[in-house]
This record gives structure tokens, sequence and C-alpha cells, in this order.
């Protein structure tokens, strides 16, 4: 089933793959993110942790003939909406954090090293280099990139993990929320982690009379 979804003002084509309606990346990076790069557009998918699904070549066919696709494309990337929403925020949005009860805390907890847990405060992530997560053991506080190199043996027998230090920038993939928090606390996680992802480049105009 084909349609199309209204994305930042602009039309969309969408196929329902097993259930889920999913959108074409390839004409979200050629429309909405066209004054980016394919480089920046891929980091900043892997960095959100944003997964293609692969077009089967029946699909791929429809999406050439709703125009989503040149007829010359071999694959196309499918992204749910959710996630293109996500992915089109980080690079078009105005980066405010998500509106959430005050004092409320993310539980969050890592596996570098000897492992962490700690309460991530929106409140305090006004900048990447934020000081706020305040660690469970130490009640000391980090940025999310040192956090990640900040650990407790909590237990005897605790296995260590080699930090990931090549990628001082990865607390995105390390960070995760503890237990089995409700939809709306997942939502506003990514929210967050889309914050200040990427630096601060702004999506110039293109064109005459733009």
């Amino acid at each position: 089933k084909i349609g199309t979804v209204i994305l930042y003002g602009v039309p969309i084509v969408s196929l329902m793959m097993e259930t889920k309606e999913r959108l074409c990346l390839a004409q979200i990076s050629s429309t909405l993110l066209k004054d980016y790069s394919y480089n920046e557009i891929h980091n900043r998918r892997v960095a959100l942790g944003i997964t293609c699904a692969q077009c089967t070549p029946v699909q791929l066919e429809l999406l050439r003939r709703a125009g989503a696709m040149p007829v010359t494309s071999r694959r196309c990337g499918m992204i749910t909406r959710r996630e293109a929403e996500r992915l089109c925020k980080s690079f078009l949005g105005d980066h405010s954090p998500p509106k959430l009860p005050e004092n409320f805390a993310f539980d969050v907890s890592h596996c570098c090293a000897w492992g962490c847990r700690g309460a991530f405060l929106p409140s305090r992530y006004n900048s990447s280099r934020a000081k706020c997560i305040k660690c469970f053991y130490c009640s000391l506080f980090f940025s999310p990139n040192k956090f990640i190199f900040h650990s407790h043996r909590s237990l005897p027998d605790a296995k260590y993990i080699q930090p990931d230090a090549a990628n001082f920038n990865s607390w995105r993939r390390h960070i995760h929320l503890t237990g089995s928090p409700p939809d709306q606390v997942m939502f506003a996680w990514e929210d967050v982690k889309a914050m200040f992802n990427g630096g601060s480049r702004k999506r110039v105009a293109s064109g005459s009379g733009n």
C-alpha cells in the first residue's frame, strides 16, 4: 500500500511494510535535507540509532512510479514516520527540549568499563558538554560524553568492557534507559538525544527567491 505523508510541509511517499508505515529516506534527503551531504545525513541517522528497512524490487518500482526515486535507482531505505520526524528535527528543529514534568530525570545506564547508572536531568542539558548526568553511586555530575568513561565496580563478578575511546562522542549508542519505560518516556529520550547532535550548523536557503 502506497501513500503520502506531509513532513515539514513537504509530501513524502510512504509504504506499508510489515504493518508499519515507512517513508522514503532518499526522497527526504533530496527535498527536506537537500542542503546537507550524504555523509552528514548518514552519520546523523546512525547517531540517532535509526536503521533502514530495504525495499523489495516490487516496492522499489512503486516508489519509482510515484516519483520518489529515480528510474535508475537500484535500492531504497525506508524509515518510520517517527524516525523521519526525529531525523528532520535534528537538522531543521529549534533544539528545544521536550516538555517534561519539573525535576524529571531519566534513569540511565551504560556498560562501558565496569558500567554505571545515573540520572539524566534534561533541565540541565543546555549544551553538548553540560554536566547533566548524576552518578547513582558517587553523586558527581558528568556530561554525557564523559559519563561513558565513568564507572563503578558495583558487583564482584562484574565484567570489564573496554570503552570506545576512539569515538568520544558515542554516548548516544552507549547510554540507555533502564527498565521498561512507557512509550512517552522513550519518545522524550529520543528527542533529548537528537539535541546538540552534529553541532549548530543552520540550513542554508538555496536558489533565487527563497
